[in-house]
């Protein structure tokens, strides 16, 4: 592993900008088109350059083999249940409370990966990392 320079930490903003401005793009679409439509935009315009790139590096997609319905299930539930439900969300509340409530995601994620998994256990510095992340979201919180 190699230490991050500038240009990786202005890669790191610029994605947090796109992630962080999602919802807020997600709140303005919900007025336009119902939760199960722009979820499933959201899928298609995002498969579409996967799977060019998949076509560029050959790289053989699995879900297209014998195998299709465990990917389908994988799919419908990592992606296409998280993100309609996500729209339904956006549309009940602003925008900005649901950018943080997802930001607990990988909060918890970490949490969870302690007790379920043998090789991400919680460290000190992981430790750090969740309550500087959690202070973060109590103080955006407090800001409202």
């Amino acid at each position: 592993m190699r230490q991050a320079n500038s240009f990786d930490i202005m890669l790191l903003v610029l994605l947090a900008a796109i992630w962080g401005s999602s919802f807020f793009n997600i709140k303005i679409a919900t007025l336009s088109y119902e939760p199960i439509t722009l979820a499933s935009v959201r899928v298609l315009f995002a498969s579409i350059p996967l799977l060019l790139l998949c076509k560029y590096k050959k790289i053989k997609v699995q879900a297209f083999s014998g195998d299709w319905k465990s990917y389908a299930l994988i799919g419908l539930c990592n992606i296409a249940i998280p993100f309609t439900l996500i729209a339904i969300g956006t549309s009940q509340i602003n925008s900005y409370l649901a950018a943080m409530l997802m930001s607990t995601t990988p909060m918890s994620g970490s949490i969870l990966a302690h007790f379920f998994t043998k090789d991400e256990k919680i460290t000190f510095l992981k430790s750090v990392g969740v309550l500087v992340g959690f202070t973060g979201i109590i103080f955006l919180f407090l800001m409202i």
